[in-house]
Formats: C-alpha cells, sequence, structure tokens
C-alpha cells in the first residue's frame, strides 16, 4: 500500500474507458473538477492514458489515475505501460483488474508492489467476495467490489453483497476503503448505495450515456454528499 496517498470518503470514481479523449475529456473534467471542490468530495477520474497529463495540468481537485498499468522495469517492452512513465505524466494512482482489463492474481501482486515503488495508489476492482479477499490480502489502496454481471445494466449490488464486502475488507485490512461499483445510473442510485453503508461508488455509463452528462455529475456528487451527511452528522 503506498502510504502517501490521502483520500477521505465519501469518494467518487468516474471512468470515461474509450468513450471519451482529448478536449471532450478535459470539458468533463474541468465539470468534475468545479463539482469536487463544490461538495468537498474527492473523485478518482480515469481518462485515456494519453489524456493523464492534459487533466493533470488543467485541474486542481480530481485525482487523476491510469486505468491501467503494466509491471515492468524502465527498458524493453513495446506497447507496454510503464509505472514511472504514468507518474513522470501526472497520475496519482492506477485502476487494476477491471472486468475489461482482467488479470491474474498473481500479476495484481506484481502490479501492486510496482505501483508501491514508484509512489502510485492503486484501486483495484473485484467481482466475488472470494476475489476480494484475495486481494484484499495484497494490501491495494482502495478496492472496487463490483459483480461483472451487473456493470452497465443499471442495476446496482444488492445490501448483502454491500455489508459483505464491507465486512470482509475491514476484517483483513481496515484501512482499505470500498467502492461499491456496477449499475450506478443516476442520483437516486448513488444516495440508496451509500444509505446501504457504502464508502464510495461510482459510474462511467450513467455519466457519459446521460441526456447531459454534466448535469449528471452534479446530480450524483450532491447525491453522495447527502446521503453520508445524513448518515454520519
Amino acid at each position: 500500500m503506498y502510504t502517501n496517498f490521502k483520500i477521505k470518503p465519501p469518494f467518487f470514481e468516474i471512468g470515461p474507458k474509450a468513450y471519451l479523449y482529448g478536449d471532450e475529456m478535459l470539458k468533463l473534467a474541468k465539470v468534475i473538477d468545479r463539482v469536487a471542490m463544490k461538495y468537498d468530495v474527492d473523485i478518482i477520474v480515469t481518462p485515456q492514458y494519453t489524456d493523464i497529463r492534459l487533466l493533470a495540468e488543467h485541474t486542481e481537485r480530481i485525482l487523476v489515475f491510469a486505468q491501467h498499468m503494466d509491471y515492468l522495469p524502465v527498458g524493453r517492452g513495446l506497447g507496454s505501460v510503464l509505472p514511472e512513465a504514468v507518474k513522470a505524466a501526472g497520475a496519482v494512482g492506477v485502476m487494476l483488474n477491471h472486468a475489461e482489463k482482467k488479470l491474474t492474481l498473481d500479476v495484481v501482486e506484481k502490479t501492486i508492489r510496482r505501483a508501491d515503488e514508484v509512489g502510485l495508489a492503486t484501486i483495484v476492482c473485484a467481482d466475488t467476495i472470494e476475489e476480494l479477499t484475495a486481494i484484499a490480502k495484497l494490501s491495494p489502496n482502495l478496492l472496487v467490489a463490483e459483480p461483472t454481471e451487473l456493470i452497465g445494466t443499471g442495476q446496482t449490488s444488492d445490501s448483502n453483497y454491500v455489508k459483505a464486502t464491507i465486512d470482509t475488507v475491514r476484517s483483513i485490512n481496515p484501512d482499505i476503503m470500498v467502492l461499491q461499483g456496477a449499475g450506478i445510473s443516476n442520483g437516486q442510485d448513488v444516495y440508496n448505495t451509500i444509505k446501504l453503508g457504502a464508502q464510495a461508488t461510482g459510474s462511467t455509463s450513467g455519466i457519459i450515456k446521460a441526456a447531459d452528462p454534466y448535469a449528471m455529475v452534479e446530480e450524483m456528487i450532491y447525491s453522495l454528499r447527502k446521503a453520508w451527511d445524513e448518515l454520519h452528522k
């Protein structure tokens, strides 16, 4: 676990995947940045590799993470994503093991260690309780509990899954916070997920495919803050 990384709950993750890039990605990132400051919420954004520096240099509050990286050292490895290059571009962390970029447990472990080495935080995705348990023991900074079958469906995880994932990770390492992903389509979904006890959630298609993505960012982060404050104040 990279110990210099700071993030506080409730936090949020917006993963544009391969939907947005360049100027359009920057426009959305600036909206996310403004909303993050307005509601005092840490928001992780995972742009295309080619946009990491663009976002890092033109935003203030968002946490720019790479969508993936490899664990290779500096040297040979054409086509690979070098940890040192990700760091130098301005990223503060990296996402690993997303359902669209699955890794073996051995590779997850090696990549977490390389991230720790170069000073990058890690947010690692897991599907089942068993996978979550195995990855939690590798000490990433953050975990995403995300049932693969719910991604992009508009159906969110049920209360049993949310509670079980949080309790499981807490029993292994209470310093690892868990983001509840998959199926978050609007502010009500965000509100409901946080009220179940989640420390964070996130969205891709719910924002990118919304009639007004900028307004949806505002709706979701407002709902995140509202639910958290109702529970904890």
